[in-house]
């Protein structure tokens, strides 16, 4: 009977999840927690962005339900709360992207020293020895947390594609710390994977022609996102080293790939690299024909497939400086080949606008 009881918990605070999601939606039009079509937006319809909020209150109660030790999930409570204000804020108003990173950047802080999970080694990437970060340690972990929770911000483009990614992500974390014999770790990576299963019931297309019920939001995002870079990180050093922080990036890989070419491309084009736009991978595929299912379901098994890649690599011990190397080789290739792709569409697209009004 035991072995059924993490679907059982992972069942029952999915279902809280999506009850909490229903109950918030008339809330959320009152206060004005809603995203509205318009712009560079494809849905139709105005959306509650009350997701976060359910998955978030959800991470917060579980723990009290379950009686876990508050060392192992308060740290990152208090520090997902910082982030998860922030996001809940700017979802009703906007607010500036200063104050954003400034929020960021406090609980990258909360994580290195109220938690005591930070970057200290990056592993042995040049066949040379561990390279350790010394003093280095806290601009690196606030730049690795900085860059995981925009990356996983930038990828809730498309519905299904955020909860997705982040469920598959957390789910193989989940099995490492069972694997590891890290139980309390595994609850709370089973508890975030409760969430997004009920998030992904009123979010996810299950069928065509149909549409989510439910956003995330940003402050799902954020929230989310530095759990990301809080088990990226925690996992990868000093005591747990469970993989190797390499691994930890094939992981990630494809969110992290598609991030840093989106804002290189921002820069190169002269634009600010935090500047919104279409030009994700999500975007192109919709460009290609592909529809919203068939889309988030693309990118998700390509995300597996490289998840898969970095396991294969931890468990039969491939060397690190060939693990990154490789990875370097495999983003090079998707920034030339998003680039390329790119390319070709804005001169079809201006060749078909030249006709356009050639023919007016």
């Amino acid at each position: 009977m035991s072995s059924f009881m993490p679907f059982l918990t992972m069942a029952a605070l999915g279902l809280l999840v999506v009850v909490l999601m229903l109950l918030l939606q008339p809330v959320a039009r009152r206060v004005g927690l809603m995203d509205h079509p318009g712009g560079r937006k494809a849905h139709r319809r105005a959306t509650p962005l009350v997701g976060g909020v359910a998955a978030f209150l959800v991470f917060l109660l579980s723990f009290q339900l379950f009686h876990v030790p508050y060392h192992y999930w308060l740290p990152l409570a208090w520090a997902g709360a910082v982030v998860f204000a922030v996001g809940l804020i700017d979802d009703i108003h906007d607010i500036s992207p200063g104050t954003r990173f400034l929020a960021q950047i406090v609980a990258a802080m909360l994580v290195y020293y109220v938690g005591d999970v930070g970057l200290q080694s990056l592993g042995n990437l040049q066949d040379s020895g561990d390279i350790q970060l010394g003093i280095l340690a806290v601009p690196f972990t606030v730049f690795c947390t900085l860059g995981v929770i925009n990356a996983t911000n930038m990828i809730d483009g498309l519905d299904g594609l955020a909860g997705g990614t982040l469920l598959i992500f957390f789910g193989i974390f989940y099995s490492l710390a069972v694997e590891e014999g890290f139980a309390q770790d595994a609850q709370v990576l089973l508890v975030l994977c409760a969430t997004l299963a009920g998030f992904l019931l009123l979010n996810f297309r299950f069928r065509t022609g149909g549409s989510a019920r439910v956003f995330m939001g940003d402050a799902g995002t954020l929230f989310f996102g530095l759990a990301a870079a809080w088990y990226l990180m925690r996992f990868t050093q000093e005591p747990y080293n469970i993989i190797r922080p390499i691994t930890a990036v094939w992981i990630f890989g494809l969110p992290l790939m598609d991030t840093v070419t989106i804002m290189t491309r921002r820069v190169i084009a002269g634009r600010s690299p935090f500047a919104p736009d279409r030009e994700h991978l999500h975007h192109l595929l919709r460009m290609l024909g592909f529809d919203v299912r068939s889309t988030v379901l693309s990118i998700l098994g390509a995300g597996t497939l490289l998840a898969s890649g970095g396991l294969y690599g931890e468990k039969y011990e491939v060397p690190e400086w060939i693990m990154f190397y490789g990875f370097l080789a495999l983003f090079a290739a998707y920034f030339v080949g998003m680039h390329q792709a790119w390319k070709r569409i804005n001169a079809t697209q201006a060749i078909h606008g030249r006709r356009v009004r050639a023919g007016g």
